[in-house]
């Protein structure tokens, strides 16, 4: 055992976030307010989309997003979306939750997200969406997967909470899909502790997306600020409706607490993904040695990469990476697997063995791990994880 310890992310709390939080405590406000709008209204920006709705987890805001689509478009219990094979249970846990059938796409063998030349065999005419998942930091091939949807006419959520701030041929993440999902949960791109965001340019959709945050609430009152500069008519109207429920809704508003921090880090955004692709270069030039046992992330010229994670696939599609994981972990470096989904056993048991149907998700189930390249890591815990595969790889060759 070591007594180094790296972890896949991290937190820092600098003076802008104890500054920010300060205030918010001074304001004597905690529901929806000034930092919240202002979070919101950078963050939107930032993805070129006109309404960005602040929540409290990444997985609330794909919720919504199913469930204001469901409603705007009629969609029935049984209908389908199409899913990656490989994301995290949210993505589809929340599909199940809304009555709808997830079908599985197999990924694309080098950036692990869905693959779009996949999608069309598993279209049927009750398919409604397609929800392409930005994984690890990385855009989806968006174009094929906008013609797709076009041609078809199903809509499309962009599962966004592990990318942000990064473009795929020019367009920021978050601005193709109808609407698009990010969180900023512990370990994120930016961290507020809990968190998420629903963001659309959809006039209609951002309503409904707010109202549904907001138990299902009347929208002419979604914040205790809507009342403040009405009277007459205008006020009379929105004392008689705003304890009125449109449709069912659920509970899932974040505070102005975690708005400030998350205003406080888009501040230095820029600084926080120029540190996390300079520390996966880093390591891609470090660790090449071993390309003939690793598959290193691979990122195409059209895209960039913000790198919430490291991810790593052994080469060997018969082999497992438990031994380079257990060494890892006895060594201090966290390790976490990306993201397996057919195989968890909730999906087993619904849907049966799945693993020879999708063979690329279940060769990166039993390979792929990711590390963390965050920016708070120093250049000698980079070189220590540098190390750390070279001790593990020349220990097997010695075996």
């Amino acid at each position: 055992m070591s007594d180094m310890r790296i972890g896949v992310g991290c937190l820092s709390i600098g003076s802008k976030e104890r500054q920010y939080l300060l205030d918010v405590l001074d304001s004597n406000r905690l529901s929806y307010g000034p930092y919240s709008r202002k979070f919101e209204a950078l963050f939107g920006a930032q993805h070129s989309c006109q309404y960005a709705i602040f929540c409290n987890s990444g997985t609330s805001a794909l919720r919504v997003a199913v469930a204001s689509l469901k409603e705007t478009d009629g969609w029935e219990d049984g209908d389908e979306v199409i899913v990656p094979a490989i994301t995290f249970v949210s993505t589809a846990n929340v599909l199940l939750m809304q009555g709808l059938k997830p079908v599985f796409v197999d990924p694309d063998p080098r950036t692990y997200n869905i693959d779009p030349s996949k999608i069309e065999e598993a279209i049927s005419e009750r398919t409604r969406c397609i929800v392409p998942v930005h994984l690890f930091g990385q855009p989806c091939e968006m174009d094929p997967i906008m013609g797709i949807a076009a041609g078809r006419k199903v809509r499309v959520i962009e599962d966004s909470c592990e990318t942000m701030f990064v473009r795929y041929r020019g367009r920021p993440v978050g601005s193709f899909g109808d609407v698009s999902c990010f969180s900023t949960y512990v370990a994120h791109l930016l961290v507020t502790g809990v968190g998420g965001l629903a963001c659309t340019s959809d006039a209609e959709l951002a309503v409904i997306l707010r109202s549904l945050i907001n138990h299902g609430r009347d929208g002419i009152y979604l914040s205790i600020d809507d009342d403040k500069e009405a009277n007459g008519e205008e006020l009379f109207q929105i004392v008689a409706r705003r304890f009125r429920f449109v449709r069912l809704g659920y509970s899932f508003r974040a505070t102005e607490m975690e708005a400030a921090l998350g205003l406080a880090q888009l501040e230095r955004l820029e600084e926080i993904i120029r540190k996390r692709q300079q520390n996966a270069a880093f390591l891609t030039e470090h660790l090449s040695r071993f390309s003939e046992e690793l598959q290193l992330p691979y990122c195409p010229p059209h895209s960039e990469h913000a790198y919430m994670m490291y991810p790593v696939v052994l080469r060997d599609r018969k082999g497992s990476k438990t031994d380079l994981v257990n060494f890892l972990e006895d060594q201090g470096i966290e390790t976490r697997d990306m993201l397996p989904l057919i195989n968890q056993p909730v999906y087993v048991q619904m849907f049966g063995e799945m693993s020879e149907r999708y063979p690329v998700a279940d060769w990166i189930n039993r390979c792929g791990f990711y590390i963390g390249c965050h920016q708070e890591l120093r250049e000698e815990e980079l070189q220590y994880i540098v190390d750390a595969f070279s001790r593990f790889f020349q220990s097997k060759a010695r075996a």
